[in-house]
């Protein structure tokens, strides 16, 4: 299996370029932003992936910092209430419920806008949780890579990170729940679409490790995924262009029950099926979070902050 990867060097330069399954990377000719490789079609792009894929590696992954694939103008996206547990749970939490009840079946999917490529953290790095909210969750999501055309080209593992309790206050309150340092997390390498034969069955798990024991742990399917892809997609793309493609995160289907938060500490670890794995410490402050600031220009300050996990 090949992967799609953005990287920096010990230089700091960053490149993209295409991983194996022993970890050697070969950069791709001209050094393209990942934005840039979304503006192929799926045909152009697997071209260049398999091409570039032939030739010696220059680089290993552990020699080089791996980093979140996404830049340029690039978006991330996500969608609400595409399980029916997740109906269960906006609904339980809601005091507005039959706002979750009817979007649940609706024609228009529930589709907001999450995060800016520089907010985005990756494998190893802090998510956080608001401190102005009591209860706070992961949200384990199949997340699409999609070119400018709308064409779905990889998949990530995503984590939406939520205020359960600011957006169960109030439905108009949903930016507030969704959108803020270190609520977007997604996996360091994009699986190209044409890696996997059954996206509409990939098993996704999660667990909350707290002090070295399991605080909670459940899975999901993509079988369970109450529309379409696709729809999602055709509905994301109306009315408004995507020039370097976007990603979207397609909503959860595992809601732990109200009795369960987010601790400071956690550590969140989400897999989904042939896809891959995302690993992420929990902190209490969103200043934690202030040095992406930094790493825009400067990604090995990326390394200061990232954890390494005993398997």
């Amino acid at each position: 299996m090949t992967r799609i990867v953005r990287f920096a060097d010990d230089a700091g330069t960053v490149r993209t370029g295409v991983a194996d399954e022993t970890g050697g990377v070969r950069a791709f000719p001209g050094a393209p932003l990942i934005a840039e490789l979304l503006r192929l079609s799926v045909a152009e792009l697997r071209a260049l992936v398999e091409n570039t894929a032939a030739g010696p590696a220059a680089v290993h992954e552990p020699d080089v910092l791996p980093l979140p694939p996404l830049d340029g103008l690039m978006e991330l996206w996500a969608a609400g209430v595409t399980y029916e547990r997740s109906r269960e749970a906006r609904v339980e939490e809601s005091t507005e419920q039959s706002v979750y009840e009817r979007i649940y079946d609706a024609e228009r999917p529930e589709l907001f806008f999450k995060a800016l490529p520089w907010r985005v953290v990756t494998d190893g790095e802090p998510i956080a949780v608001r401190d102005d909210s009591a209860l706070n969750v992961p949200e384990p999501e199949l997340a699409l890579v999609l070119n400018r055309y709308g064409e779905t080209v990889g998949y990530l593992v995503a984590d939406d990170v939520s205020s359960r309790s600011i957006e169960g206050e109030n439905p108009l309150y949903l930016p507030q729940a969704k959108i803020y340092a270190g609520s977007a997390a997604v996996s360091s390498a994009i699986v190209p679409a044409w890696e996997i034969d059954a996206p509409d069955a990939l098993d996704i798990t999660m667990a909350v490790w707290r002090d070295g024991e399991a605080a909670y742990r459940a899975s999901t399917s993509t079988a369970a995924f109450h529309r379409t892809p696709q729809g999602l997609v055709d509905h994301l793309w109306r009315s408004q262009p995507f020039p370097d493609g976007a990603v979207l995160s397609t909503g959860t289907g595992i809601v732990p029950a109200l009795d369960f938060t987010l601790h400071a500490g956690d550590v969140v670890e989400i897999s989904v099926e042939g896809v891959g794995t995302l690993r992420n410490p929990v902190r209490a402050q969103q200043s934690d979070l202030d040095w992406l600031v930094e790493a825009t220009n400067h990604p090995l300050t990326r390394r200061a902050h990232r954890s390494g996990f005993p398997e």
